[in-house]
């Protein structure tokens, strides 16, 4: 391996080694998860778990926004091993592209093959309202950053396809999965802004024109480095607002929190089920 990129190949697979060596090597896992905002509550659902925090794996910097706990955890979920980050990095804390993205790296040096992202969104479609998990089903990057350009990292393609960044069948086990537990699951286009502001009304309005159902300032570096690598995604949104415009209602963090909270049993049954089904 020749990629001495700080966010290739050769440090993800250091800060993987580092991560087995604190918690133990184990069985690899069958899905790697990233747990967004006030979302982190599964970890407590991981059982036989075994935890790092951000700031003793080797390139990751400590997480500092309210809902994000900073840990990679291992362990089983409905039996199964899988490993998971209670939280992730943000290109609006200062972070380039390539950082947001890397932890993805790192699960896929760890042995994950398939990903989990999930996230707190804004509802800007009129039929999302708050509480409601969304399917995210495609992406627009309006953040205007790619975590793939510079040198090409040991085992990315070069020019990844993206004409189905999210698996189509992954999407439908989640379907079927929520729909077992008698949740109405929402499906639709998520679309990442750099932040760290909330948007304008006018800016929903253009992003409502472009095709965006929420809105949010995370994922899609996660998701684009998972597809050079070849990793089949899956994702979700929480609803935790109407974006602004949509609702006379101030936007705040704190109203993500309460909605994620509030939703956050119906957010961590679904995921056992998804697991136990893969």
């Amino acid at each position: 391996m020749t990629d001495a990129s700080p966010f290739g190949a050769r440090a993800a697979a250091d800060a993987a080694a580092e991560i087995r060596r604190r918690i133990g090597a184990g069985e690899a896992p069958v899905l790697g998860i990233i747990l967004g905002s006030g979302l982190g509550g599964l970890a407590r659902r991981i059982d036989d778990a075994r935890d790092v925090a951000f700031a003793d794996v080797p390139g990751f910097p400590s997480a500092t926004v309210v809902g994000h706990a900073g840990r990679v955890i291992a362990g089983r979920v409905a039996g199964r091993p899988v490993v998971a980050l209670a939280g992730r990095f943000h290109m609006y804390e200062g972070h380039s592209a390539a950082l947001a993205g890397f932890p993805v790296r790192v699960l896929h040096a760890l042995g994950a093959r398939t990903l989990f992202v999930s996230n707190a969104a804004g509802g800007i479609r009129a039929t999302l309202t708050p509480g409601d998990l969304m399917i995210i089903t495609d992406h627009l990057n309006l953040m205007f950053r790619n975590p793939l350009v510079g040198t090409l990292v040991a085992g990315d393609l070069r020019f990844p396809d993206m004409s189905e960044p999210y698996d189509r069948k992954l999407s439908a086990l989640l379907r079927e999965q929520g729909a077992s537990l008698g949740i109405t699951m929402r499906e639709g286009v998520y679309c990442g802004l750099l932040g760290p502001t909330y948007e304008t009304p006018a800016e929903v309005r253009m992003l409502r024109v472009l095709g965006a159902d929420a809105v949010g300032m995370s994922t899609v570096p996660e998701v684009v480095v998972a597809r050079a690598m070849g990793m089949r995604v899956a994702g979700v949104s929480c609803i935790t607002n109407l974006a602004s415009g949509v609702s006379p209602t101030p936007l705040s963090h704190a109203e993500v929190i309460e909605t994620t909270t509030r939703v956050a049993s119906k957010f961590e049954t679904l995921i056992e089920r998804f697991v136990a089904a893969l």
